[in-house]
């Protein structure tokens, strides 16, 4: 799975003209779930973008930096589908999703993730976009600060969606 953590102070999706869903300060979760993706690697990635420290701490002297999560800032999550973060044009210029789950397994992995998320930090603090639409995503980033992370972190894994395995990809 590999999403981009945006620390925004406000969020929205938009479907045909129509608000589907606004937050305040948090975080915005664009996700994509790969087709090797298992209900533990979905699990681990929600409590990965709750437990993320993005915030300063500025009740302590000096200011303790990256230090709190959204939970510790009492913020809230929008996340939104995007198969599209697993692309690659490693054979060309015309992007390639094989990496990407295909639909009902994407559906339902995406599903899992957002119940995760809501589950370990409210419903009334994680809202969510409309899967598989066209969604107009609006956002006022704070920093900015973005973060890209993916799981599972393995050499194979970075191999096969990046074509080499040096580098392994955490958040």
């Amino acid at each position: 799975m590999r999403t981009v953590l945006q620390r925004v102070k406000s969020a929205s999706v938009t479907v045909d003209g129509q608000l589907i869903s606004s937050i305040g300060r948090g975080i915005l979760v664009l996700a994509a779930v790969s087709k090797d993706d298992t209900e533990k690697d979905i699990e681990f990635m929600a409590a990965k973008v709750l437990k993320t420290k993005l915030w300063d701490d500025d009740s302590t002297d000096p200011v303790g930096r990256w230090k709190l999560n959204v939970k510790e800032i009492d913020g809230e999550v929008l996340c939104v589908s995007q198969f599209t973060l697993l692309a690659t044009t490693k054979k060309g210029n015309k992007p390639d999703f094989h990496q990407s789950a295909s639909g009902e397994k994407a559906r339902t992995l995406y599903q899992h993730f957002f119940n995760q998320v809501q589950a370990q930090h409210g419903p009334e603090k994680v809202k969510n976009g409309v899967f598989a639409a066209m969604m107009d995503v609006a956002l006022v980033n704070d920093g900015p600060v973005g973060l890209d992370c993916t799981y599972p972190q393995t050499a194979s894994a970075i191999l096969e969606i990046y074509g080499r395995s040096d580098t392994l990809i955490a958040c």
